[in-house]
């Protein structure tokens, strides 16, 4: 068991161990693209909607190196019609990353290095006769021809660095270009791909840095809509089973309509009502908005002056000061 290479299910174990909301069937939805060319899967969802639990619980699941199925024979994924349950639950070396810890990690070295040594160590340390090459994708091709499978990778909080630290942006993109490209090499290495993070995945000029994930969006989740936060059917058995006001609790965080779906809650803010026994505003008081703002404002005006040439190329300036 590792950090970045297999890092068990403890995580999931101790979300086990808690008030749980089944949210096992997005696994069958990952299942479903293992192997495929919609491989690649982007999640991007506020925060505090439950981004890091459903990257705890794909660890758990796909990890070979531990047993999952007592934390999931009970769960919604185990009655998977399709077969994937067993075929697929504790099957694939894992790698993780959580990109925001890795940056505290990291310190003056550069985030792509940092992630390729530590990653490369624990391959090592997994499978000592490892053959490394200074191609990191080369490293994890051999490992898949040493082992046998493929890997599933998961990356938590992936838009940290263009939150955080935007100078460090281009080379990070680069780092995920390299691995996760609708090409042969990719197809070679990985199974399958779960990335989630808060903003949408980021546009490098007019070409997207890492376009070949799909995307789903709280604007666009499509079948993922489900899995986006707490339905209502959910947060009502939740006030039955904890004797909540039900009518209150929809009244404070009944925050969002999707499509083909019900209200979405907060996740966070239900589960501290729950166990507070008190209605507050929980979701203000997890971060600041300053980076994201900042992010908005950036963009903003990046398209603003899109819009602006646009509009000069067609004459609209010259019509409007003309009054026409």
């Amino acid at each position: 068991m590792g950090t970045y290479l297999n890092p068990g299910n403890q995580g999931f174990s101790g979300i086990r161990n808690d008030i749980y909301v089944d949210k096992s069937g997005l696994i069958s939805l990952i299942n479903d693209t293992i192997d495929t060319p919609r491989r690649l899967t982007c999640c991007s969802r506020p925060r505090r909607f439950g981004k890091s639990f459903a990257a705890q619980m794909l660890c758990a699941y796909y990890d070979k190196t531990c047993d999952s199925s007592n934390l999931f024979d009970d769960l919604e994924i185990a009655a998977d019609g399709n077969g994937g349950y067993k075929k697929y639950r504790n099957k694939f070396d894992v790698i993780y990353l959580d990109i925001t810890n890795i940056m505290g990690e990291a310190g003056t070295e550069d985030l792509p290095s940092f992630i390729r040594r530590k990653i490369t160590e624990e391959l090592l340390a997994a499978y000592p006769s490892l053959k490394t090459d200074d191609s990191f994708s080369t490293t994890l091709i051999n490992a898949t021809e040493l082992t046998g499978n493929k890997f599933i990778a998961i990356i938590d909080e992936w838009d940290a660095p263009i939150r955080e630290t935007p100078a460090v942006q281009k080379q990070y993109l680069s780092f995920l270009r390299t691995l996760f490209k609708s090409s042969g090499t990719t197809a070679r290495i990985f199974a399958a791909a779960y990335m989630t993070g808060i903003l949408p995945i980021k546009k490098d000029g007019s070409q997207s840095a890492i376009s070949d994930f799909q995307e789903f969006s709280m604007v666009c989740p499509m079948e993922f809509a489900k899995y986006a936060g707490f339905t209502e059917a959910e947060v009502q058995k939740l006030c039955s089973d904890y004797h909540m006001d039900f009518a209150m609790m929809k009244q404070w965080y009944d925050g969002y309509t999707l499509e083909h779906m019900d209200s979405v809650y907060n996740p966070n803010s239900v589960m501290k009502a729950i166990r507070n026994k008190k209605f507050n505003s929980y979701w203000t008081e997890t971060s600041a908005a300053k980076s994201l703002m900042g992010y908005i404002s950036l963009n903003f005006d990046g398209l603003s002056a899109t819009l602006a040439k646009l509009l000069e190329k067609s004459g609209w300036n010259s019509i409007r000061q003309s009054g026409r």
